[in-house]
């Protein structure tokens, strides 16, 4: 089976070239003795069948980081390379082109976006392309799938006719001959869409803009997601599943130890999702029922932000106010991310410059964002007690994640540089292609996040039967319940959270927590810990040493927050008033004590004067 890889620049559609040319099937991969991840599937022909490889968007096959040296790697083993390339930046995109002819392989060049190029004005005579560079070049329209037939059919054609020796000093020189032979540009009034593109990157306009479009997502998730969540439990676990557990509750006889580890208690003779605490009840009730109908919408909403072009954005937007905390602009990207996983959000950490971004990056992340499995039930269980109360958990978070952000960027040495950031144009996101990248990522949640909440449910459940959560209750009983006010048996959800902290937060529940004690847990849990998969990435991504200085970190900020939270609210000082005050001062600190990164690339420039 011949071996396919799509080659090309970050932003040029090739994800959305792989999945019209591969349909579901598609598996992710890490590519061997690395964390750089890319996608394969097959594309079958009436004739043949092929294995499609997506690689790592990429400028040059020179590489100056992992990702790059990914994409190089898999272009050496490719039978046949698919160059997707931006017809809107054609100069641009030339350059890997050019690399890619100096290798002993088959290239297809895909000359994707001709239509936004059309709209820009933008003319690209595709057959004399093609008989410049020696090799099949197709017009496409990912999108809509246009040319992808043509590209196919060319697969099996794709030899080169030529080669062009080259070298770095004149590479330029000779992409900039072609260009000029090839494309022609004819002036045209902006669109509305490039006047909102415009807008969204100055100041006036854009952080109004952001502000919205952050609001929006948030409503989404949070009101499509609660409409889900009490669909799935008035028609399914209350209309279905619970006669079928009572149907089993009575063949176990209605207690015992397998009664006990499955279904948990009885709740006034019927079973109770929340507090019997089984592995078919709480356990399946917590995945399905609590956390799956938010994940799924706030995957979408992030598929939707990711494919439209807004990320790179909103980076740019929020550089500025990032750098006061020693952070690049770029960050945001892995901190959006987390909201949905912090898994990936530590892999997109990878991409940016210095090990001191990273860090610092990796661990803001991991403190103060809490994955959208975690934040589901942090919404619901705390939500319960007012919108005042919830408030105060992520106005806490907030204030975590400045003064924390502040300190370290004062302790480690070094600077963040400033952000140079390549920003797409908007696009209308594939439907196709979003539907694919919900079912994978929900598939991943399912199969990595279900043997966690069930043997959760069920170690707690064993630690019970054994009194050793009492036991621990006792040992650790000056910290969870006089630094937290928390009672003993809490000592369960903290050991949970190592492996799961979305588990932790939903073993809250059986306790009979007050309002104040739910808020106490859920900022402690938040902050304290990455789950066992966050911890893994973590320690491959930063090392070590990094992730130990960042673990003790975490651990000292969560129960320091936790004890300051206990007390505040112990006072007479209303949910509401406080959660106002943090944020304020969230605001304010970091207008008041500036950056240090900000002063260290001033006296850098000072010097170089």
């Amino acid at each position: 089976m011949k071996r396919i890889v799509l080659a090309g620049n970050p932003n040029v559609g090739k994800s959305v070239i792989f999945s019209q040319l591969t349909g579901s099937k598609v598996m992710i991969s890490n590519y061997s003795g690395t964390t750089v991840e890319f996608t394969r599937g097959q594309l079958n022909t009436e004739t043949e069948s092929f294995e499609v490889l997506d690689a790592p968007g990429t400028y040059s096959l020179e590489p100056t980081s992992k990702v790059e040296e990914v994409a190089s790697n898999l272009v050496d083993k490719a039978d046949i390379v698919v160059n997707v390339v931006d017809a809107t930046n054609l100069e641009r995109n030339l350059f890997l082109t050019t690399e890619l002819l100096e290798r002993d392989v088959p290239i297809i060049l895909a000359l994707n976006m001709t239509d936004e190029a059309g709209h820009k004005g933008v003319r690209i005579d595709v057959d004399k392309l093609e008989s410049l560079l020696g090799i099949p070049v197709i017009s496409t329209v990912a999108v809509s799938g246009e040319g992808l037939k043509e590209l196919v059919d060319s697969l099996s054609l794709s030899v080169n006719r030529s080669k062009i020796p080259l070298n770095i000093s004149d590479r330029w020189s000779y992409i900039g001959d072609l260009i000029g032979k090839v494309q022609t540009v004819v002036h045209r009034h902006h669109s509305w869409l490039e006047s909102l593109q415009d807008a969204s990157l100055k100041p006036l306009t854009g952080i109004p803009i952001a502000g919205v479009v952050l609001f929006l997502a948030f409503q989404l998730v949070i009101g499509l997601g609660e409409l889900l969540h009490e669909f799935i439990d008035d028609y399914v676990f209350k209309g279905v599943y619970e006669s079928l557990l009572m149907y089993l509750s009575e063949f176990l006889g209605g207690g015992g130890f397998l009664h006990n580890v499955l279904i948990g208690q009885l709740i006034d003779g019927a079973v109770d999702f929340e507090e019997s605490l089984g592995v078919l009840t709480t356990g399946v009730f917590v995945e399905l029922g609590v956390v799956l109908p938010f994940l799924a919408v706030f995957y979408l909403v992030l598929g939707f932000l990711e494919d439209s072009g807004y990320l790179p954005r909103l980076a740019v937007m929020v550089d500025r106010s990032l750098h006061r905390l020693g952070l690049h602009g770029y960050s945001i990207i892995p901190m959006v991310l987390g909201f949905g996983c912090n898994v990936p959000a530590a892999l997109a950490a990878r991409n940016l410059e210095s090990r001191r971004e990273r860090f610092i990056t990796c661990t803001l992340m991991a403190v103060a964002v809490p994955c959208m499995a975690q934040l589901a039930l942090i919404i619901g269980l705390v939500g319960r007690f007012g919108g005042a109360y919830l408030a105060v958990v992520f106005a806490s978070l907030f204030f975590i994640w400045v003064v924390l952000g502040l300190i370290i960027d004062r302790v480690m040495p070094g600077y963040t540089p400033s952000m140079v950031v390549e920003i797409p144009p908007y696009r209308v996101p594939s439907l196709k292609a979003q539907a694919k990248k919900l079912g994978m990522r929900i598939k991943g949640f399912l199969i990595h996040a279900t043997p966690y909440i069930l043997g959760g449910i069920l170690v707690v459940n064993i630690l019970y039967t054994l009194g050793i959560i009492d036991y621990l209750g006792i040992l650790f009983a000056p910290i969870v319940q006089g630094m937290l006010g928390l009672p003993g048996e809490a000592v369960s959800t903290l050991l949970i959270g190592f492996l799961r902290k979305d588990v932790a937060v939903a073993m809250l529940v059986p306790l009979g927590l007050s309002a104040r004690q739910f808020v106490v847990g859920a900022v402690v849990l938040a902050a304290y810990f990455p789950c066992a998969a966050t911890f893994t990435v973590m320690v491959k991504e930063m090392g070590i040493v990094d992730m130990f200085k960042a673990a003790v970190i975490m651990v000292v900020t969560a129960f320091s927050a936790g004890f300051i939270l206990n007390l505040l609210l112990d006072t007479i000082i209303p949910a509401a008033y406080l959660a106002a005050g943090l944020v304020v001062l969230s605001i304010v600190l970091p207008l008041v004590l500036g950056s240090t990164s900000d002063r260290r690339e001033l006296s850098d420039l000072d010097d170089a004067a």
